[in-house]
């Protein structure tokens, strides 16, 4: 291998002058005066794929780390395994994403097989499989590799929350409080702490868990959170602050004790591993932790009282979860049988065409606004934007578009009243561009409200 274009690439990559990395990387790949020995094909498949990642494309990054994995000789194969799980994981792949992150764990040459078990966890969680996750988050906690065990203990209380065992969630969130982290995530973490109390009917304990979370005045509670506090105070005032457990239990509307979108989706996404680069790359921004706090890992917990979700198996989280999907489907059964009580007494059309607006639906449809938004951005004032949009904010909110009218839709969150879509565009230099469309009822169709530029770290 030629070192000398191999260590410029390198210095390149440092300065984070990703493209000129990209092409010197490429360039000692392609040297042919200097044959590559066992390995180095590898490596260097390994940094290019982590240009194309800084350079915001994952789908070449896959490519290249799967080029990678193609040398047996190349000594980094776990931590390119997990990379490849965080690329699929970028592009909502989610069950490719497992795929790779399972081999990564079951490698050998993954020196730290912990954040393959948070990229696992995070990816199952985006699937709704919470007893999995737990399990794969409690692996990264438990991994004595891990310098910082905070953010796996932070999302297995999130899992345990999902699956209604609010008491294992307390032990989780108790078990963080251990470690050093930013004020910020602190005060995060004692409100996710309260919802769980309060979830225990442990109200005193909850009233000072929000407390915790709220006294430097620098963190809001969420408006779950803000109904919970609310419940806890007056119950601390009625002098019923310490309710039997059995009865106490809360059924959970939703998770957002950590900022936990009501899907179940994690926090705190773990950054993709990259042994050989300069620096790490990330898919979010990971805590600001000092390794110098965390001495040692073995022994850390020999102060928690509460451990049961240390010891509990994969199987006992696995009836769990099983035992949850037996009652949502009672669930869904008198739902069902509700909605058929009142398809009887009103007309079916116009039940089900007020359940599709509720649920978000009209026409034209959020997609076809969305596909003529990109066929023609300049037409966009005059078809498909909302009246409510500012006439001095449209040059500013269409400049970045660009033509595409085959653009992809990637996803939607939509409601009765307003939705988001993910779209990618395709632009005339061969990349491509994702955007987040936000859009608003009109009538029984949409309008555009705004556009912005959308990044996958964001997801």
């Amino acid at each position: 291998m030629n070192n000398e274009l191999f260590d410029r690439a390198n210095e390149r990559y440092r300065l984070r002058d990703f493209r000129g990395a990209l092409m010197t990387f490429t360039e000692c790949l392609q040297d042919t005066n200097y044959p590559l020995a066992p390995g180095e094909m590898g490596l260097l498949y390994h940094q290019i794929g982590n240009c194309l990642v800084k350079l915001k494309n994952p789908r070449e990054a896959i490519q290249a780390y799967s080029q990678a994995t193609a040398d047996p000789a190349y000594g980094a194969l776990g931590t390119v395994e997990c990379n490849l799980g965080m690329a699929y994981a970028s592009l909502r792949d989610y069950d490719n994403a497992i795929r790779y992150f399972e081999k990564s764990v079951t490698d050998n040459t993954n020196p730290t097989p912990y954040k393959s078990y948070m990229g696992m966890g995070n990816a199952l969680m985006k699937l709704g499989k919470s007893a999995e996750a737990g399990v794969a988050f409690r692996e990264a906690a438990l991994d004595e590799a891990n310098p910082d065990p905070t953010k796996a203990l932070l999302n297995l209380g999130v899992c345990f929350m999902a699956l209604n065992r609010p008491a294992d969630a307390v032990a989780s969130y108790e078990s963080a409080m251990q470690f050093d982290m930013l004020p910020a995530t602190r005060n995060k973490l004692q409100a996710s702490l309260g919802q769980a109390y309060v979830a225990c009917g442990q109200m005193e304990k909850a009233v000072h868990a929000f407390e915790e979370a709220i006294a430097d005045k620098t963190y809001f509670l969420s408006d779950s959170a803000s109904v919970d506090y609310q419940r806890a105070v007056g119950a601390v005032a009625q002098g019923t602050s310490e309710q039997n457990q059995a009865t106490q239990v809360l059924q959970l509307a939703d998770m957002s004790g950590l900022d936990v979108a009501a899907d179940g989706s994690s926090v705190y996404d773990v950054e993709a591993y990259d042994e050989a680069a300069a620096e790490s790359f990330y898919y979010d921004e990971p805590y600001e932790v000092d390794p110098a706090n965390f001495p040692g890992y073995v022994g850390a917990y020999d102060n928690v009282d509460n451990d049961r979700f240390f010891t509990a198996t994969d199987a006992e989280l696995e009836q769990w979860s099983r035992g949850l999907a037996k009652q949502d489907r009672k669930r869904r059964n008198v739902g069902l049988k509700v909605l058929l009580f009142f398809v009887v007494v009103i007309v079916l059309a116009a039940a089900a065409g007020v359940f599709a607006y509720v649920q978000g639906y009209g026409w034209p449809t959020q997609d076809e606004v969305v596909k003529t938004l990109f066929a023609d951005p300049a037409a966009a004032p005059g078809t498909v934007l909302a009246s409510s949009v500012e006439e001095s904010k449209v040059a500013a909110m269409l400049d970045p578009v660009v033509t595409d009218p085959n653009v992809t839709i990637d996803g939607m969150n939509r409601s009765m009243s307003d939705s988001v879509v993910y779209a990618t565009a395709a632009t005339g230099e061969g990349g491509t561009v994702t955007y987040q469309v936000s859009l608003a009822r009109d009538g029984i169709g949409w309008k555009v409200t705004n556009i912005e530029l959308y990044f996958p770290s964001q997801s």
